[in-house]
Parts: C-alpha cells; sequence; structure tokens
C-alpha cells in the first residue's frame, strides 16, 4: 500500500497480488484492491484532516507474503498493522479483527480469479487466452491512439491547461501530440511544490486520472485496460504536489487533488467545463 515505493494510492486501499501457475510457471498475477476502514495512524478511519507525514497515516507496507505455503501469515500481517502505535501520538489498527477478514476475503477473491482463469486456459488454451489478453490492450491503444490524433487534426498538436487546489497550489499540464502517430507526452511541469499536508498525491494518482479521462474521451466501448497509457509518456516533476517524497502525506490527494487533476485533463481537451 506505500503511495510511492509500493504504487499505493493512500494507505487504507492495500491491494493483494497472487501469481498464476500453469504448468509450473507463473502465467497471470490477479489482485484485489480493498479500502480498509482503519488501519492506524493519527485519527480513527485513517483519514486525519491534518497529516503532515505519511506514518501519520497509518502502517505501510512495501512488500508482504501473506499466504506462505498455503498459511495465512496473521501474525506477520498484525505486527504491521499495529507498528503505527509505536509512533508518538499514533495508534495501530484500531480494528484489527475487519483488517484480517478483508484480508482473507481479498485471499478469496484473488482464489475466485485462478480458478476462473484455470477454466479459461483449460477451455480455449494458454496461448489463446494470453493472445485475446493481448488483442485487448492492443484494441484500447489504437483508439486512444485514434482519439489523440483526431484531435490534433482539429485543435493542433498542443494542448494546455492549469487550475488550482483550494489552497492556491497549482496542477498545470501540457499535452503534446504526434499527429502522425498519436503519441502523446503529458508534462505536469509547472504544478506547484509538494505541501507540508496531504493533498499531495503519488504519480499512481496521475496515472489512473489520465487514463480515466482517456478512456472517457475515447468514443468506442472497450474495456478500462493498461493498453489506454502505452501512447502516454509522463513527466511528472519530482517533489511535486504529483511526485512527493516518501514520506509525504497523501491521505487526501487521493481523494482530493485526483479529482483536480482529471479536471485539468479535461480542460486542456477542451470536452468539459473543470467539475462542471
Amino acid at each position: 500500500n506505500h503511495p510511492q515505493i509500493a504504487g499505493g494510492s493512500h494507505l487504507p486501499d492495500i491491494t493483494v497480488i497472487t501469481p498464476v501457475f500453469h504448468d509450473g510457471s507463473i502465467i497471470f498475477f490477479v489482485a484485489s484492491r480493498g479500502h480498509h476502514a482503519d488501519i492506524g495512524g493519527i485519527a480513527p478511519g485513517s483519514m486525519p484532516p491534518h497529516s503532515q507525514y505519511l506514518e501519520q497515516e497509518g502502517a505501510c507496507i512495501v512488500a508482504f507474503k501473506l499466504v506462505k505455503n498455503g498459511k495465512f501469515q496473521e501474525q506477520g500481517i498484525t505486527d504491521i498493522l499495529m507498528a503505527p502505535g509505536k509512533i508518538p501520538g499514533s495508534s495501530g489498527t484500531r480494528n484489527l479483527r475487519d483488517n484480517l477478514s478483508d484480508l482473507r476475503a481479498q485471499v478469496a477473491a484473488n482464489n475466485s480469479g485462478i480458478r476462473l482463469l484455470a477454466d479459461l486456459v483449460q477451455e480455449y488454451s494458454f496461448a489463446v487466452v494470453q493472445s485475446y489478453m493481448a488483442f485487448i490492450q492492443q484494441n484500447a491503444e489504437k483508439s486512444v491512439r485514434s482519439m489523440l490524433k483526431d484531435f490534433a487534426i482539429e485543435h493542433g498538436g498542443r494542448a494546455h491547461a492549469i487550475d488550482h487546489l483550494d489552497d492556491g497550489s497549482p496542477i498545470e499540464l501540457t499535452v503534446d501530440i504526434d499527429k502522425k502517430t498519436g503519441n502523446a507526452t503529458f508534462d505536469f511541469t509547472g504544478t506547484g511544490p509538494q505541501v507540508l499536508g496531504n493533498i499531495n498525491a503519488p504519480p499512481a494518482v496521475t496515472y489512473s486520472a489520465v487514463i480515466y479521462c482517456l478512456r472517457s474521451m475515447v468514443a468506442q466501448d472497450i474495456p478500462l485496460n493498461q493498453g489506454c497509457l502505452a501512447p502516454i509518456e509522463f513527466r511528472i516533476p519530482k517533489y511535486s504536489l504529483l511526485n512527493p517524497s516518501e514520506d509525504a502525506g497523501v491521505v487526501g490527494g487521493n481523494v482530493l487533488t485526483s479529482q483536480r487533476v482529471v479536471d485539468v485533463v479535461l480542460k486542456a481537451f477542451k470536452v468539459c467545463a473543470a467539475s462542471q
């Protein structure tokens, strides 16, 4: 769940990832992300309004093997979830029983996904399933490239927008599009510096906001997937509001700053008035 090191969003969102094996080799990964009601920190609910550092927002997990040799590692994850209590003014998780139940549910969800994938592979063969997973991503990439090229032809190869958070922090975006290939650079240079608060947002939040906007602007009915970002290069200045240091507070950025990033992207592409 660590926002900067492990690709998380904010600490209450814990992701459980499980490999899928076929003939002794890993062929896929399944994952489930769940928002936990409390994982410790300085305030109940692990969404403190005045946190300034990540450690104040709850338990940080970079990587932990949750199931080992078929056994759920209850003691190990309990130690991690209770660790924030060692920080003055902070607490470990206030509802350990629910955390453990929810994590077991996430493991169960992954196991269901594994069974379903195994059924697909058995019915259609691994080669066919893998091919169609690639086709889905390639189709998404083609759809986004087509949308970007159409925009560039109509409005030019550069789009720009800026908006601000309630504290005045700017979020600025310049999009440069190659009219021939549909490649695009999303450059957030000009965005304000990280703040001593919790409205910072890790890069994963910006990626999510952009992929949401791209999917919304594509005319075709396609499933949301990583192929949508294949044509995109991101430039997010380090130590900015959208790429803060590893210890920066981010719990508010996941729910507030993320929406303003969406506003800025839609504004740049002239498809929607911000938040209206």
